[in-house]
Formats: structure tokens, sequence, C-alpha cells
């Protein structure tokens, strides 16, 4: 089984060269090109321009490089599209989803892009969140691939108030993820506004990794070394998964749902968690 880690996700405005240059270098697993909300109108040409030349360009080593482009509804998002699909990241960020109808027009719009190119959809609507199940099975048609929550979007669509416990999106958060998980697609947490709350940012990306997300976008390059700790299976996780999958390896286990290891009881759901634990951990390791 192989899986790419997602731990730190980092947002990088396209219309910044200095900044891409930087992204190259930095310890994140992803690096998201940002066309959307970090560009200005007038810098949002220059930004396409600049993102679709970096992809070209490579250079980026094993992290995943995303464009996330403007929405349909905008001046800029259909070009954007077009580009994106051309250049061939390694996905395509779509903002805004409200429904698997949504999923499926973008889909067509990158229809000519790469195999390997997929979708990312942004989760930040109030509407989106009674569609959830559909927006997920839409993957069984398409190349949607991984969830990303908005959640500065979410509290602004509510009004709600955006803490460091975030009591108010507990209900979002873990629905995304459910159905994220019922139809096999990798879902990131949001953004955590604090550049100079570490122990909050800590603190929130812990309850993340609680609530099952495989890591956290970030707006910060300070903010990479504490997703990628967090999100990281401890040695001890590692130990104790590599325990049950040599376990259930045994002729004598082969018929058994359910054994004894290490004093703990196991069962084959957990041979399914192990093995994920295992993959994550050598993905992180093959990648330095």
């Amino acid at each position: 089984m192989t899986l790419r880690p997602r731990r730190s996700v980092l947002y990088m405005p396209a219309s910044n060269q200095k900044a891409i240059d930087k992204a190259r270098t930095l310890p994140c697993d992803a690096v998201i090109l940002d066309l959307e909300d970090a560009v200005a109108p007038d810098a949002k040409d220059l930004a396409r321009e600049q993102a679709v030349a970096a992809v070209k360009a490579g250079g980026f080593g094993q992290r995943e490089v995303i464009l996330r482009v403007n929405g349909l509804e905008t001046p800029w998002g259909a070009a954007d599209l077009a580009a994106a699909a051309a250049a061939g990241p390694d996905g395509i960020l779509v903002p805004k989803i409200n429904n698997g109808g949504d999923v499926a027009r973008y889909n067509n719009h990158i229809d000519h892009a790469p195999a390997h190119t997929r979708l990312w959809a942004m989760i930040e609507t109030g509407r989106v969140l009674f569609h959830l199940e559909g927006v997920a099975q839409a993957a069984e048609m398409s190349r949607l691939a991984c969830w990303v929550m908005g959640t500065n979007d979410l509290v602004k669509e509510t009004g709600a108030r955006l803490t460091t416990t975030r009591e108010a999106l507990w209900a979002p958060l873990s629905l995304s993820v459910a159905a994220a998980r019922a139809y096999g697609l990798a879902i990131l947490d949001g953004v955590f506004n604090g550049l100079e709350d570490p122990e909050g940012f800590e603190a929130q990306c812990r309850q993340g990794l609680e609530f099952g997300f495989d890591g956290k976008t970030l707006i910060h390059p300070n903010q990479v070394e504490i997703a990628n700790r967090v999100f990281a299976p401890t040695a001890d996780e590692v130990t104790f998964a590599r325990a049950v999958i040599t376990a259930f390896a045994q002729p004598e286990n082969a018929g058994k749902g359910a054994i004894r290891v290490e004093g703990k009881m196991a069962e084959r759901l957990h041979l399914a968690q192990a093995e994920k634990i295992v993959a994550v951990a050598e993905a992180i390791a093959a990648a330095g």
C-alpha cells in the first residue's frame, strides 16, 4: 500500500515569485500555489502565469504541487482551470463546492489534464454541509481525491466564533471526515490564523489528528515543523502496527478475526489501520 503523506500542506500566493521559489526548499509535504484568496484581482493573471511556469519547471522534489484556482463564477475561473489542466500539477483545488453536480462540472473542465492530476475540493460553504455524501460519492465518477476544509469561510457564513478549540465547527469537521472516509478520500484540516501562537497551533493540530484528518493546511512556513511532527505516526505507533501486521501474517492466525498482540486485542479492522500507519511512516522516511 502506497500513501503520500500530507501532514503539512502549505498555501503560497502564486503572485509572489519568491514564495514559489522558497516552497521548493521547505520540508512541507505539499504546496498549494494559490490563485484565489491570497491574490488580489489585479494580480490574478500574473499569478496564473507564474503558477503554470512553476509546475512546468518542477524542482519541488517529493512535494505534491497543487494549484488552487478561482471559482467558475468568477472572471478568472475558466482560464485558471484550462491553464492548470494543461500544466498538469498533482492536483487542482477548486473552491466553494456545494454538491456532487459542482464536482462533475469542474471535472469536465479538466478532462484534458494528465491522468495523474487529481481534483481537490474546498469544503467551505454552509450548503455543502447538507450534501457531503453526494460530493464524496462523486469521487466514483471523477478525479476527486481530496477535500480541504475551509474553516475561515465556514465561520464567515455561519457567524460562528473561530476559537482554537473550534466548538462551533465540531459537527462540520467530524461529518466531513466521515463522508470523505466513506468514499476513500483524503481530507485536510483548515488553517490556523495565529502566526505567533505555536502552542495554540499545536493544540489545534492534535485536535485535527483526533478528528481523523490526514494533515493540516498552513499559511506560514513556521507552521510546517509542528504539523509534520503531530501528524506523523509516533515510533511506538509504528512499532505496534508492525507487530499487528506480523501477528496476523502468522499461519495460525489466518482465519481469526481477533487476536492478542502485546497485551492488546487486535481485530481485522486494526490490521487495516496498522497497514496504513506503516505505509505513511515509510512514505515519510522515503521523502527524507
